[in-house]
C-alpha cells in the first residue's frame, strides 16, 4: 500500500507544479528544453495509463487518443490537428488517480507473466516494481515542469 500512496503523492507534487503555471506559458518552449509543459503533462498522464494497461491486462487506457501526443519520441513541432486544452489535461489528471488506484488496489503483489524491461538497465517483476518506476517517471516530468516554468520566467 505504501506504493499507492507515494503514487498519490506523486501526482499531488505535479499538481502543486501546475498550480504556478500560466496559461500562456503551457506551450513555450525555451532553448535548451526538449518539449512544453503541455506535453509533459500529456506524458505523464498517458505514461501512467500505459504502465496499468502492460500490467493489468483487464485495464482499458482512457485517452488512448492521446497517445501519439504525448507518447515517448513525440513532440509538439509535429502535431497536428487538436490537442487537449490546459482544463481538459488538469481534469484528466485528477481523475486519473482514483480510477489507477481502483485498478491496483490487491494486485501490486502480482508476477507479471514476463518482466518489463526499461532500456538494459531495469527489469520490473512485479506490478509494484512498474508502478514504483511510474512514480518515479511522474516525479521527473514534473520537475521538468517545474524547470520550463522557471525558464519562461513565471517563478
Amino acid at each position: 500500500m505504501e506504493t499507492i500512496e507515494q503514487l498519490k503523492f506523486a501526482r499531488i507534487y505535479t499538481m502543486g507544479r501546475l498550480s504556478q503555471v500560466k496559461d500562456d506559458a503551457w506551450d513555450k518552449q525555451p532553448t535548451g528544453f526538449n518539449n512544453t509543459i503541455r506535453w509533459n503533462v500529456g506524458h505523464i498522464y498517458c505514461s501512467l495509463e500505459d504502465f496499468t494497461a502492460q500490467v493489468l491486462p483487464s485495464y482499458v487506457p482512457h485517452h488512448q487518443e492521446w497517445q501519439t501526443l504525448f507518447d515517448r519520441g513525440t513532440s509538439p513541432a509535429t502535431w497536428e490537428g487538436q490537442v487537449p486544452s490546459n482544463d481538459e489535461l488538469v481534469t484528466a489528471l485528477q481523475e486519473q488517480m482514483p480510477r489507477i488506484v481502483e485498478a491496483l488496489e490487491g494486485k501490486l503483489d502480482q508476477e507479471l507473466p514476463e518482466p518489463l524491461k526499461i532500456g538494459k538497465m531495469l527489469t520490473m517483476g512485479t506490478v509494484d516494481a512498474v508502478i514504483q518506476f511510474a512514480l518515479w517517471h511522474e516525479g521527473v516530468h514534473a520537475g521538468v515542469i517545474h524547470g520550463l516554468n522557471r525558464a519562461i520566467g513565471n517563478n
